[in-house]
């Protein structure tokens, strides 16, 4: 039930100069974002790749409203994959792109996005690795689709994102899959209207489950971003049944939830990506994951009473 009430939360100035303004807040944002730099990343990109895990790298921010700052988002990519490309980790470490960051939503948009994140997705191919497109609310999916096809025609690793609690995805995973994409599925973090998404958990969840199959009978790549014990395990299932080796897709999970689930899928042989975000701008990122779970708003409760 405060899930709908901390997605608006997320897009209130109001809230956000509260939550920021908080003393404990920054301890419980570390746990979610773990830095603000790159400098600040790179150690905790060695340490995880150094444990079997690979990661999926988010740089934060998503209310752009001006060329600028679509720029400089671009940049700060581009300067992280600078660094990448000394770690020489190649694909064990890609990039999550939210194209709102890029100027999607501002005038002329979708041709500035796909301006800004081609040269991104250049860079990223020039060290051995790719970029994701990041879903966002649903009224920007069609140009964020229409992005990722034009992307993939001299970049076909490029991957995408569908969230399962809207009722078109059925028919965009048969569409991704019958292309052979990356596609990474979620259960969906933004407040969606009854019109287009479904609003209860296990209607979410049988739809994650319809669309899981699609997409592991495909010819595509199948990432599975979940936490949840029951869908992992039924994610497993599905990618037996299609006659899929763990190489043939992997899981994709939070950094700073589930630590040790992570470590145990990479121990048992399979591909285990953390996404990982960092950067300054992390209040709609934050409050997002503590609309997704309940134990997350639990976690920041509980840390703002004991600092209290």
């Amino acid at each position: 039930m405060l899930g709908p009430v901390i997605l608006a939360a997320s897009r209130s100035d109001r809230m956000r100069r509260v939550v920021s303004a908080a003393p404990v807040t920054k301890q419980v944002v570390d746990r979610f974002i773990p830095g603000e730099t790159v400098d600040d990343i790179v150690p905790i990109i060695e340490r995880l790749t150094a444990g079997g895990l690979e990661l999926t790298m988010d740089v934060v921010g998503e209310d752009i409203t001006t060329t600028g700052q679509a720029a400089a988002a671009r940049d700060a990519y581009l300067a992280l994959i600078d660094r990448l490309k000394a770690l020489d980790l190649g694909e064990r470490v890609e990039m999550s792109v939210k194209l709102s960051m890029f100027g999607q939503a501002l005038d002329g948009g979708h041709e500035l996005a796909l301006a800004n994140v081609r040269p991104v997705v250049e860079a990223a191919a020039a060290i051995g690795t790719t970029v994701t497109l990041d879903a966002e609310d649903h009224t920007t999916l069609d140009s964020m689709f229409a992005i990722h096809e034009e992307l993939r025609k001299d970049f076909p690793q490029t991957g995408c994102v569908i969230q399962s609690y809207l009722f078109r995805t059925e028919t965009d995973a048969r569409r991704l899959a019958a292309s052979g994409s990356r596609v990474r599925l979620v259960k969906g973090a933004y407040k969606e209207p009854a019109e287009v998404a479904y609003q209860q958990k296990h209607e979410i969840d049988k739809a994650y489950v319809r669309v899981l199959r699609i997409l592991m009978e495909g010819t595509g790549y199948p990432m599975i971003g979940s936490h949840d014990p029951r869908l992992i395990s039924i994610g497993q299932e599905l990618a037996r049944a299609a006659g899929r080796k763990p190489g043939d897709y992997e899981f994709q999970m939070l950094y700073g939830i589930r630590g040790d689930e992570h470590l145990r899928l990479a121990a048992e042989g399979h591909r285990m990506r953390v996404y990982t975000a960092y950067g300054t701008d992390w209040y709609g990122y934050f409050m997002r994951r503590l609309a997704e779970k309940p134990a997350n708003l639990r976690f920041f409760v509980r840390s703002m009473i004991s600092k209290g």
